[in-house]
Formats: structure tokens, C-alpha cells, sequence
């Protein structure tokens, strides 16, 4: 799934998001509006991720979307 329909179908999969990266607040979510980028950004802020290993577990996710 590519980041543009993630971005389209953004409040349905938030849900899914959430429960995945738990220790994310709504508010981070509700910026994101599906931007990986960003996401990638809070999941190496919260978890002390490398940015390669935020990066792979939003693509991961996009990947399961499907």
C-alpha cells in the first residue's frame, strides 16, 4: 500500500496504528494524517528507533494493509 492511500485512508487505519505503537498519543496521530515521515519521526522520538528501523516499521505497516 502505498503512502498516498494510506494518507487517503487515514482515519480508518488510525485504529490500527494505535494499537500497534501503543505509547503514541491521539495527538500524534492526528498530525500525521497517514504522513510516514512523521510517523517514522515520533516512532524514533518514543522508542529511540534509528531512523532506518522507524522507517522499516511504518513500511512494514503499509506492507500488512494490504
Amino acid at each position: 500500500m502505498n503512502k498516498d492511500i494510506i494518507a487517503g485512508n487515514w482515519k480508518q487505519l488510525k485504529g490500527k496504528a494505535q494499537a500497534k505503537w501503543g505509547e503514541l498519543t491521539d495527538d500524534v496521530f492526528d498530525v500525521a494524517q497517514g504522513d510516514s515521515k512523521y510517523l517514522a519521526g515520533k516512532l524514533q522520538e518514543q522508542y529511540g528507533w534509528q531512523r532506518e528501523r522507524a522507517e522499516k516499521e511504518v513500511s512494514e505497516f503499509g506492507r500488512t494493509l494490504n
